[in-house]
C-alpha cells in the first residue's frame, strides 16, 4: 500500500506513477475524502479539547456546591463528538479502501510503456540444434508415459496436470533438488508453509482486493488456496519488527500453487503451459531499504543458477511499467526457450516491492544506528516454477527417440538415471 502521506504532499508522483502504468484512475475523490478525514480529525480534537475543559469548569463548580448537574451543552458537545468519530471512523475506511486498490509505484529504471517494451536485459546460452524436428512436451508426455492430460481433465476438469511414472519422479527430484541448491549454497532457510491463507494474509501481498476473481477460495471458511508461496511466507513476519542486524532474512518454500486464471482466456494454454495447478519453489527476502536493488539483482541470480546448471537457454527480461504486476516495483522475468513449442516460457518473476507489501502487512524493522522503526521491503521470486520449466527441460533435452536426457545435477536425484 502505498503511504498516506504521498498522497497529501505529492499527489502528482501517485498520478505519474498510475500514468506510466497505464492505469485509469482518478485520485480527486479520494483525495476530497483525505481532506475531509483531516478536516474531521482537526474538529473533533478541538472539541475533546473544549469538552475537557468544560468538564474540569463543572467539576469544580460541583466540588464547590454550586452545580448540581452538568450542564445540557456538555452533553450536546459529548453526543457531537462521538457522532463526529463514527463519521470519521467510515470515512476512514472509504480512504483505506481506495488506497488499497492503487498499484505501487514503478521504478524510474523501467521502460514505459506494455509488454511490447519489455527490455532484454541479457540471453544465456544457445538454442539446441537438433537433427529430427523436436516435439512438444505433450507428444514426449504421451509417448513416454509421462504425461496423461485426459485423465487429469475427468478429475479434475481443464487445465489441471497429472503427471505419470517417470514425469512425476522427475517433477519431484527437480522440487527437491532447487530446495537443496536454495538451501545449501544460497543460504535460504526452508519453510513448509500451509496452502490455505487468510483474507489478511491474501491482503498483505496484494492479491486482495483487487484480485478475488483469480482466487480459489473455500466459502465456508473464507480461505483461499494459495496462489504463491509467496503469500504464507511473506506473512510470518506480519505485525511484527525486526532487528536490522537480523536482514536480511531469506526464506524458500516449495508449494503447489493454485490460481483460477479468471483473466486468462485467449492466452497460450497448450499442454502444462497455463494450469490451474503448478508446482513451484519461491525465494522470499526481507531486507533493508538501503539494500533491496542488489538484493534483487542477487535474487535473480540464484533463480538464473537452476535454469543453468539444467542446460536451458534462457533470457532475463525487465518488465515495462504496463507489464508489471500490481505491488511490484520492479520485476523481471525469466524466460526459458522451449524448442517443441518454439517459444520462450517465463518461468520465473523475480520482483522488488519496496515498502509496498510492509506496510500492508505491517512489517518493520528497527535500525541499529538510531533505534528507528521503518518499513523493511520485501522481494520474491520463482527458484523456479514447473510445470514451463519442466515443459523447456523436456522439449530441451529429447532424444530423437523420445527420450530424455537427464541433466547431470538431478542424477542422483533419480538413481543415477541418465536417460529417462
Amino acid at each position: 500500500m502505498l503511504d498516506l502521506k504521498l498522497l497529501r504532499d505529492n499527489p502528482d508522483a501517485i498520478r505519474n506513477a498510475l500514468k506510466r502504468r497505464n492505469t485509469a484512475a482518478s485520485l480527486d475523490g479520494l483525495l476530497q475524502l483525505e481532506r475531509q478525514r483531516r478536516e474531521l480529525l482537526t474538529s473533533i480534537e478541538q472539541r475533546r479539547h473544549q469538552l475537557k475543559q468544560e468538564s474540569e469548569v463543572f467539576a469544580h463548580a460541583k466540588a464547590a456546591g454550586k452545580a448540581a448537574a452538568p450542564p445540557a451543552h456538555l452533553k450536546a458537545l459529548s453526543n457531537g463528538i462521538s457522532e463526529a468519530e463514527q463519521q470519521l471512523k467510515q470515512i476512514e475506511e472509504r480512504v483505506s479502501g481506495e488506497m488499497a486498490l492503487l498499484p505501487n509505484i514503478p521504478h524510474a529504471s523501467l521502460p514505459t510503456g506494455d509488454a511490447r517494451l519489455n527490455r532484454i536485459e541479457r540471453t544465456v546460452g544457445k538454442k539446441l540444434s537438433y537433427s529430427f524436428t523436436p516435439k512438444t512436451h505433450m507428444d514426449l508426455g504421451a509417448q513416454r508415459g509421462f504425461l496423461d492430460l485426459e485423465r487429469a481433465a475427468k478429475i479434475a476438469g481443464s487445465h489441471f496436470p497429472l503427471l505419470t511414472g517417470a514425469g512425476a519422479r522427475l517433477e519431484r527430484a527437480l522440487i527437491n533438488w532447487m530446495l537443496d541448491v536454495q538451501t545449501k549454497e544460497h543460504g535460504y532457510t526452508e519453510i513448509a508453509p500451509p496452502y490455505l491463507v487468510n483474507r489478511a494474509s491474501m491482503f498483505s501481498t496484494g492479491q486482495l482486493p483487487k484480485f478475488e476473481e483469480d482466487m480459489y477460495r473455500l466459502k465456508d471458511d473464507d480461505l483461499f488456496l494459495v496462489p504463491t508461496a509467496e503469500v504464507p511466507v511473506t506473512n510470518l513476519h506480519r505485525d511484527e519488527v525486526l532487528d536490522e542486524a537480523q536482514l536480511p532474512v531469506n526464506y524458500t518454500a516449495y508449494t503447489a500453487c493454485f490460481r483460477r486464471e479468471a483473466g486468462s482466456y485467449g492466452k497460450e494454454t497448450r499442454g502444462l503451459v497455463r494450469v490451474h495447478q503448478f508446482d513451484k519453489v519461491e525465494l522470499v527476502k526481507f531486507v533493508t531499504p538501503e539494500t533491496s536493488y542488489d538484493e534483487l539483482e542477487r535474487l535473480v541470480g540464484h533463480a538464473e543458477t537452476i535454469l543453468q546448471r539444467l542446460g536451458l537457454h534462457y533470457r532475463v527480461v525487465c518488465l515495462a511499467t504496463g507489464d508489471l504486476s500490481f505491488a511490484a516495483a520492479k520485476c523481471y522475468d525469466l524466460e526459458a526457450w522451449a524448442p517443441g513449442l518454439n517459444q520462450f516460457l517465463e518461468v520465473s518473476s523475480c520482483s522488488n516491492f519496496e515498502e509496498f507489501q510492509a506496510r500492508r502487512a505491517n512489517i518493520r524493522y528497527r535500525q541499529t544506528a538510531n533505534k528507528k522503526v521503518g518499513y523493511v521491503h520485501t522481494l520474491n521470486g520463482s527458484g523456479v516454477a514447473l510445470a514451463r520449466t519442466l515443459i523447456c527441460l523436456l522439449e530441451t533435452h529429447q532424444q530423437a527417440d523420445g527420450r530424455i536426457a537427464v541433466p547431470a545435477p538431478l542424477r542422483p536425484y533419480l538413481d543415477g538415471a541418465e536417460v529417462l
